[in-house]
C-alpha cells in the first residue's frame, strides 16, 4: 500500500499489530495523532450508530476524543449517507455534571467543534436509532463492543433452545421463521463486514479473527466504499481546517 500497488487493506489478524503496522508504515494523517477504529451497532429504527473508538486507544486526551467525533460524524455522513449525524459523548449521565474529567473537558471542546453535538448519551442511546455517532475512549469502547456481542449470541442461543422445547414452540418458531431470519441478519456482525481504521493515510479495516467469509467480504465492500468516498481526504481536510481556528 505504501508503494502504491494497493488502495485498502482487509485483516482479520491481531488487531493490536495491525493498528501499530497500519500506523508506522503507512501513517498517520498529518492532522490526527490517533487513528480510532469506529463500530457499527444495529438500532431499533434500522439505521446504524457508529461508535468510536472500539479498541484502539485504550487511553485518551480530550483533544483525541475532539477528533474521534470529527471523523466519526464524516464517516456517518459519507459512508453511511446521514445528512446531518448527531454526535454524542459516552458517559454515566445526560447532564453536563456526570461523567469523569476526561469526559467533563470533552464535553466542553465538542461543543465548541463544526459538529451536530447533542451531548452526554448513554450506553443504552446505542441501540435507540436517536444518535449517529457516539464517542468514547478505546477502552469503553472495547467493552462495550465485546459485552454486545456477547449478548447477542446468549440471546439468539436461549431463542433457538426456548423454541425447541415443545411441538407448539417448535410450530411457531417455523411460522415465524422468515422474521427470525430478518433479526439474525440485522444482528450479524459479518453484515458490517469490520471496524475500519479511521485517521490512517490509507484504507485499513480490521475484522474479527473469527470472521466468516461473508464478514471479509462485506469488509472488503467497506474498504472500497471508503476509497470511492474519498474518506481519508475529508477526514484530512476538515481536521486540519479546524486546527487552524482560533480556540473560542
Amino acid at each position: 500500500m505504501r508503494e502504491g500497488k494497493a488502495h485498502g487493506l482487509v485483516s482479520a489478524g491481531n488487531t493490536g499489530a495491525v493498528m501499530a503496522t497500519a500506523k508506522l508504515v503507512l501513517g498517520t494523517l498529518p492532522s490526527v495523532d490517533r487513528p480510532a477504529l469506529a463500530g457499527i451497532f444495529p438500532t431499533i429504527k434500522g439505521n446504524g450508530t457508529v461508535l468510536l473508538d472500539v479498541g484502539a486507544n485504550a487511553e485518551c486526551k480530550p483533544e483525541h476524543l475532539k477528533h474521534f467525533a470529527i471523523m466519526g460524524s464524516i464517516y456517518s455522513r459519507s459512508i453511511l449517507g446521514v445528512r446531518t449525524p448527531k454526535v454524542g459523548l459516552m458517559s454515566i449521565g445526560e447532564e453536563d455534571i456526570k461523567g469523569n474529567d476526561l469526559t467533563k473537558e470533552t464535553l466542553r471542546l465538542l461543543r465548541a467543534a463544526p459538529i451536530n453535538f447533542i451531548g452526554n448519551v448513554e450506553g443504552r442511546d446505542i441501540f435507540t436509532g436517536d444518535v449517529d455517532v457516539i464517542v468514547s475512549d478505546g477502552f469503553t469502547g472495547n467493552v462495550i463492543l465485546k459485552t454486545s456481542e456477547g449478548l447477542v449470541e446468549a440471546i439468539m442461543s436461549i431463542l433457538k433452545t426456548e423454541l425447541g422445547q415443545t411441538t407448539m414452540t417448535q410450530i411457531g418458531a417455523m411460522l415465524s421463521l422468515n422474521a427470525f431470519r430478518a433479526v439474525k441478519k440485522r444482528l450479524d456482525y459479518s453484515e458490517f463486514g469490520g471496524a475500519p481504521l479511521l485517521g490512517c493515510k490509507q484504507i485499513c479495516v480490521i475484522c474479527h479473527g473469527s470472521s466468516t467469509s461473508k464478514a471479509i467480504r462485506n469488509a472488503i465492500r467497506v474498504a472500497k466504499e471508503f476509497y470511492k468516498g474519498k474518506l481519508s481526504e475529508h477526514i484530512e481536510n476538515e481536521i486540519s481546517e479546524i486546527s487552524i481556528l482560533p480556540e473560542e
